[in-house]
């Protein structure tokens, strides 16, 4: 047999009028493969951690306040903000500035990632003038509901989680027993660990996008169309998305803080910002109740680490 006989054989134009509908008919088979009933346990644990974790952060933060940068996401748990000079300010305009602290709240602490409810995983695209027909809900939520979680069950989506719960002051008069705060403070961190844990078993199953140059979180096969990318960089694509798989950290941020240990100062300073640690401000804020941190994390928290120059001098 020849080259251009063997070719030949090869070389069939393909339809694509006759192609598409065998696509979508592939898409919409796939559909019925989902919810795996495997996961529905994980789905609903992870909504159970997920309301417990608000709970209880808005407890801690009745007695033990956070405070938040007015230009930039930096946050500090304690009553009074660093001296650490890594302000960016207002829409980065500056470098290494000092920041300018105000009380914060819950949601500088559980950073609120929403993304669009949709009806079933593998409906159409959203499109751009589609972008208001769809309620936005906290990704977690809808990566359970399309796990197969209950969105009705009171024992999962409890109405604690209001408006009033959201924004409740960081300063509350009330009076706790420090061994309550331990015990909420253990429970909270457990919270944590179980949420972020379960999130990732789900991601391993079901397909969750992000947005490559913004924080724009898709749970679904593919991103939707909306053109929402605030990255004043690529104003020529028209605010489009780049979507890439998502992780654990884009679904639920760590929100990493500096850390004042005991061989720190009162008030850490910008000379000693090579010594400090670091911790996820969940954590910071447990570990300051009493809880005790896992060991994966001591590294980050440089818990064993040097003092710095300003306790040498």
């Amino acid at each position: 047999m020849s080259l251009m006989h063997w070719r030949r054989l090869y070389s069939t134009k393909v339809d694509l009028k006759k192609l598409r509908p065998m696509i979508l008919k592939r898409i919409e088979n796939r559909a019925n493969d989902y919810p795996v009933r495997e996961m529905v346990p994980v789905a609903r644990e992870v909504l159970k951690a997920r309301n417990f974790l608000i709970q209880g952060v808005s407890t801690l933060l009745k007695v033990y306040p956070v405070m938040a940068c007015k230009f930039c996401s930096e946050v500090y748990i304690g009553e009074k903000g660093h001296l650490i000079q890594t302000c960016c300010g207002y829409k980065r305009h500056t470098k290494n500035g000092v920041h300018k602290w105000a009380a914060g709240g819950l949601n500088d602490i559980l950073v609120p990632v929403e993304t669009f409810h949709l009806q079933h995983m593998f409906q159409d695209v959203i499109k751009h003038n589609q972008r208001f027909d769809f309620d936005r809900v906290p990704a977690v939520v809808e990566l359970s509901w399309q796990a197969g979680a209950d969105p009705y069950d009171e024992n999962l989506y409890s109405s604690s989680l209001d408006s009033e719960v959201v924004n409740a002051s960081v300063h509350g008069s009330e009076s706790f027993v420090p061994q309550e705060l331990t015990s909420v403070a253990n429970e909270t961190l457990r919270a944590w660990e179980i949420l972020r844990s379960g999130v990732q078993k789900l991601l391993l199953v079901y397909p969750a996008k992000v947005c490559k140059y913004c924080s724009e979180v898709h749970i679904g096969p593919s991103g939707h169309k909306a053109r929402l990318c605030g990255m004043f960089k690529y104003e020529s694509w028209r605010g489009t998305h780049f979507w890439m798989k998502a992780k654990v950290d884009d679904l639920v941020p760590q929100k990493i803080v500096w850390r004042r240990r005991s061989q720190d100062p009162l008030m850490l300073v910008n000379e000693g910002r090579n010594y400090y640690g670091h911790a996820p401000a969940v954590l910071e804020l447990c570990t300051q109740a009493g809880a005790i941190a896992p060991a994966k994390y001591h590294c980050l928290m440089k818990v064993q680490g040097l003092s710095g120059p300003a306790l040498t001098q």
